[in-house]
């Protein structure tokens, strides 16, 4: 009897050590790769066959997705939104831009992978051509506080289409990055101080696997709640007055500091 028990133990012992362990950082480097639930996927293509190249609806189809992609459809109204402080060529782009992702879209979906990678890496692709084709920066640059309701720190986590959005203003021209980069600053420096935050924008973009490990790492108490796709603009707007008024004040605190000369990669 006794043995036996040996024998199976040392079974145990052999299929125990035939297992690689894996260490807790390199589960965060090496996350496991998710896709868009078979459901989910019918759900969205059916949601962008019956919306209309018009308006966001298009965009609300990405609302809730495996996937945790957020912020298209508030990222649409609000741009939507803030087109009526621009003029008539300024109305015209954000529109022509709106409409070209929408499109873009509806005839993408249905031939990309349903891994959320490759999801990922299809949406930002079209925000940056249709951004860019159609010239969003002549709209937003000669009114960089219309986009306040975007460009928030704590959308930058997880990554997704808002650090997408935040890389394209900070080619804009140096009056945009100069106000994209100290707002984000400010606001970073509230979280982690200004010696971890002084850096951002100052060179290089965002970088979304930084951005994803970084998402990762920190502690959830030091991590605001990502907005939901359910009334974005709601969450939003009635904030937006107080987040400049701590921006500015912020600003005037930090003027003396410069930024350090390096990359922005928050890992």
């Amino acid at each position: 009897m006794s043995l036996l028990v040996l024998l199976l133990l040392l079974a145990v012992c052999q299929q125990v050590l035939m297992v690689d362990p894996v260490e807790p950082h390199e589960k965060l480097i090496n996350p496991p790769k998710r896709r868009l639930s078979l459901q989910n996927t019918a759900e969205i293509q059916n949601c962008l066959i019956s919306s209309g190249d018009v308006g966001c609806a298009t965009f609300q189809c990405f609302s809730n997705n495996s996937c945790e992609i957020r912020g298209l459809h508030h990222i649409c109204l609000t741009l939507l939104h803030n087109a009526g402080s621009y003029d008539s060529q300024g109305k015209w782009l954000v529109k022509a831009a709106l409409r070209c992702a929408a499109l873009g879209l509806r005839q993408r979906f249905s031939c990309v992978s349903r891994r959320c990678g490759a999801v990922r890496d299809m949406l930002f692709s079209l925000q940056r051509e249709c951004f860019t084709k159609h010239r969003l920066c002549l709209a937003l640059r000669d009114h960089p506080d219309t986009m306040g309701d975007l460009v928030h720190f704590h959308l930058l986590f997880p990554p997704g289409p808002y650090v997408e959005l935040v890389n394209f203003l900070l080619g804009c021209g140096e009056e945009v990055r100069s106000w994209v980069s100290h707002r984000l600053r400010a606001q970073c420096s509230q979280q982690w101080g200004s010696s971890v935050c002084g850096a951002i924008g100052s060179t290089c973009p965002f970088n979304q696997s930084d951005l994803a490990l970084q998402h990762a790492t920190v502690p959830p108490h030091t991590m605001p709640q990502p907005i939901t796709g359910q009334s974005p603009l709601s969450q939003h707007t009635h904030r937006s007055g107080a987040e400049n008024k701590n921006a500015s004040t912020n600003q005037s605190g930090h003027a003396d500091r410069p930024a350090l000369p390096v990359p922005v990669t928050l890992s």
